[in-house]
């Protein structure tokens, strides 16, 4: 017991002070236990094993074919709508769904399943991503104590009260506490989310669009109008209409009768019913409008693809020494024709030109920014007559599939529903996208996150070791008898806060399994009701926020960019107030 303290309080240190990589910290604490004999090498190496880690490979790979293919876009936007696009709203409503969903189905399964979405609206809304996905995780770990097997905890409790001759819980008989803390969890993020969690784009900054857009002062609001009977567009070209020379403004797409045309040529001629996307500067915009009687729109409709940065955008376009255009300009090459793409600026001879430059000699190293969609600017890309050199956001997303992604999810979920392990459902979802031609295996093997799956893997022996040394049990005991003869109010914060701490370092179903006995025993000693003790156990679980050690925290990790400070300073406030909200539940509805 001694010689597992002290590897203990070394992992601790080591993850809260971050001195190396989590993933390192993880497999020193496994090589520890092993090399001081307290677990065989197999029961060191069983994590990599185990059904968490296989669960979330899983859903990685699910996770990749659900974000290949699109799948979770419509719901992205309709979490957006919803919202009204506002930040606040839009992590309130995210974190909603993700906990009434984490209800019916384990929560690094629904936590995986809404990830692509989360990252979705996070381009889509120029919110960074660290500010997202936190909350979003942590309410699905609280999603989980909705219902008596949205956990593994809760789903075991009722074997544990029945093994020692006691009623098992009904399934909805937890909802009130789970709704309770789901709620209180949104509030804690609604109202303290600007201090405790971190600012910032992931990953080194703001996306190579912001550092372009802001490096151009470029406009970036996209407006929609339509052409009316009366207004004096009609039977006008662009160049007609001064568009370019005149009012600086960029026509990116038309539509008329449902024919839609990107970064329409100048010899195009414009017509009553048509549908305009302009790009300029507002006051320009207003000026265009007013002076040809343009009906303006409060929304994009077919046109709201454009503003999704994950399919159109800007991009930077050098002109090579060989390309055709060199010698010609834009009017003669056709590079709206040829390649459905917006010229917005044009860079040469240390000259910047905004507006109308069609008759410009081309020279090589001449530079254009360019709007259009992502798959026609890597259409330049492949040409040997640009170099772009601004990187592409987003890869071609196989849409034509979203549907047998959804099956998959949808049979995985059923899977899990009808009481198989996560792993086997959720491997077997990933399997069936890779044989539907979803993605193929080498991208799945690419989707797997290396870090958290060595994170997982190696902490979960130490539970292993607290357990099969006794070290747990002994604890507990010792906790117990502690608190035995307090207020039953102690009793549970006593309970709960052992609780809290085993499943930050054990599997949350290995502390209930470990717990429940001793709370039993020590409630019929003490004159308490022993089912309330054994649920309260089961719910505090899942309450693992401050170190990134909860499957739903490391599958999350990565993707949100964060570091364990994060969860040390967001995770803080949202454990005392998960305390709060169980023992006072408890002592109110249950006790």
């Amino acid at each position: 017991m001694i010689i597992l303290l002290g590897i203990l309080g070394a992992t601790v240190l080591a993850l809260v002070l971050d001195m190396v990589r989590l993933d390192i910290v993880a497999l020193l604490c496994l090589l520890a236990l092993a090399w001081t004999g307290l677990l065989t090498p197999q029961q060191a190496l069983s994590g990599f094993s185990s059904n968490a880690v296989m669960a979330m490979v899983a859903v990685m790979i699910m996770s990749e074919g659900a974000a290949r293919t699109g799948m979770m876009e419509r719901v992205a936007r309709w979490v957006a709508g919803m919202a009204q696009h506002d930040k606040r709203g839009l992590v309130g409503l995210s974190s909603l769904t993700v906990g009434v969903l984490s209800g019916l189905v384990q929560n690094v399964g629904a936590a995986a399943l809404f990830l692509p979405a989360l990252l979705d609206i996070s381009r889509r809304e120029r919110i960074a991503a660290t500010e997202l996905i936190m909350p979003v995780g942590f309410a699905a770990i609280l999603g989980g104590t909705l219902t008596m097997i949205g956990s593994g905890p809760l789903i075991v409790s009722g074997d544990l009260l029945r093994e020692a001759g006691l009623v098992p819980y009904g399934f909805l008989d937890v909802t009130p506490i789970g709704l309770a803390l789901l709620l209180g969890g949104i509030a804690y993020f609604y109202l303290f989310g600007n201090r405790v969690l971190p600012r910032g784009a992931t990953e080194g900054g703001p996306s190579p669009q912001k550092r372009l857009i802001d490096a151009w002062r470029l406009p970036f609001v996209l407006h929609h109008y339509v052409i009316s009977d009366e207004s004096r567009l009609h039977g006008k070209t662009p160049e007609d209409a001064g568009l370019w020379e005149e009012y600086r403004l960029n026509v990116l797409a038309l539509s008329h009768d449902g024919d839609l045309s990107y970064a329409p040529w100048r010899g195009t001629t414009f017509a009553a019913g048509q549908d305009l996307v302009l790009l300029g500067v507002e006051e320009d915009m207003r000026r265009f409008a007013e002076a040809y009687q343009l009906e303006a729109r409060e929304k994009l409709g077919e046109f709201r693809h454009l503003e999704d940065p994950a399919r159109a955008g800007f991009a930077e376009v050098i002109i090579p020494p060989r390309s055709e255009i060199v010698g010609k300009s834009i009017r003669e090459y056709a590079l709206r024709k040829r390649w459905s793409v917006e010229p917005l600026i044009y860079f040469g001879d240390g000259v910047e030109v905004r507006g109308d430059f069609s008759d410009r000699r081309i020279e090589p190293g001449d530079l254009f920014v360019v709007h259009g969609l992502w798959q026609h600017i890597m259409a330049m890309r492949e040409s040997a007559d640009f170099v772009v050199v601004t990187s592409v956001e987003a890869e071609p997303r196989e849409t034509s599939k979203a549907w047998l992604a959804a099956l998959c999810f949808a049979g995985a979920v059923a899977l899990a529903l009808a009481g198989f392990a996560i792993s086997l459902a959720f491997l077997s979802g990933a399997v069936a996208m890779v044989l539907l031609g979803v993605l193929d295996m080498d991208r799945a093997y690419q989707a797997i996150e290396w870090k958290v799956v060595f994170l997982v893997g190696g902490l979960i022996p130490l539970g292993i070791a607290m357990e099969g040394t006794g070290t747990a049990a002994f604890l507990g005991e010792t906790v117990m008898a502690v608190l035995h003869g307090h207020h039953p109010a102690v009793v549970m914060l006593g309970i709960a806060v052992m609780a809290t701490l085993f499943s930050l370092f054990m599997s949350n179903v290995a502390s209930t399994i470990v717990l429940a006995p001793v709370v039993i025993n020590m409630a019929e000693f003490g004159g308490l009701d022993p089912r309330p003790m054994v649920l309260l156990t089961a719910v505090c679980a899942a309450n693992a926020f401050v170190l990134p050690t909860h499957q739903v925290n490391a599958l999350l990790m990565t993707p949100g960019g964060y570091e364990v400070r994060d969860y040390v300073r967001a995770g803080t406030g949202m454990t005392v107030l998960f305390l709060l909200i169980v023992i006072a539940g408890f002592y109110l509805l249950y006790v």
